[in-house]
């Protein structure tokens, strides 16, 4: 039955004391060590944006750089989340490590990065990668699978002969944090909850009960 599943949490704690006073780098730390413990997808993310009615709407992508003034992952700006975002900057995002018992959320806004930066990322990714963003029109209705792989190999023929770059509706987000809270599972379900609340320039911590 699924109101018998559950796991007694009683690996690691976080206190006021332990957790850095930089929540980015608590980031970074807590993110560190998922990808020393955890196999699969240590950076992947719960991405929520608002749609044009005001529901939230959620999906999985990949963190591809931590700043000290964010977090920066890829998209189609064509896509669903990309014109959300672009609509309402407002977004949250939820990192969960089972293997640490571990789950972090975060609240701010987002933005496009620089032209020059996406581009240089894109230039980076694997040629399959590249052209896979060139080939998927995000989002949109397409009449089946062989749309994809038509695309596909149209844009390998193309750039077989020319030089590949970004697609000018392809780029970076950066999201920047107004809200961290770090959540350890410890037994009996009384988990610790620690809060960053940025307030102006500086971060006000403190603790809420699970």
């Amino acid at each position: 039955m699924l109101r018998d599943i559950r796991t007694n949490y009683q690996k690691f704690e976080l206190t006021e004391g332990t957790v850095d006073k930089d929540p980015v780098r608590q980031l970074e730390l807590w993110l560190t060590d998922a990808i020393t413990s955890q196999k699969s997808d240590p950076t992947a993310m719960i991405v929520s944006t608002i749609d044009q009615e005001g529901n939230p709407d959620s999906r999985v992508v990949l963190l591809k750089e931590i700043k000290s003034d964010g977090l920066i992952f890829f998209t189609n700006y064509n896509s669903i989340k990309g014109q959300q975002i672009i609509a309402n900057q407002h977004i949250s995002v939820v990192f969960f490590w089972p293997e640490l018992e571990r789950q972090v959320r975060i609240k701010g806004k987002a933005e496009k990065i620089s032209e020059e930066d996406s581009e240089s990322y894109f230039l980076s990714r694997p040629l399959e990668s590249q052209l896979g963003a060139w080939a998927s029109p995000q989002s949109q209705i397409i009449e089946n699978r062989k749309v994809l792989d038509d695309n596909y190999t149209h844009f390998r023929q193309y750039f077989e002969t020319h030089e590949i770059k970004k697609p000018p509706h392809w780029g970076g987000f950066l999201i920047r944090p107004e809200y961290f809270e770090f959540w350890q599972g410890r037994s009996n379900r009384l988990h610790d909850r620690i809060v960053f609340c940025r307030e102006d320039h500086n971060w006000t911590i403190y603790r809420l009960a699970p």
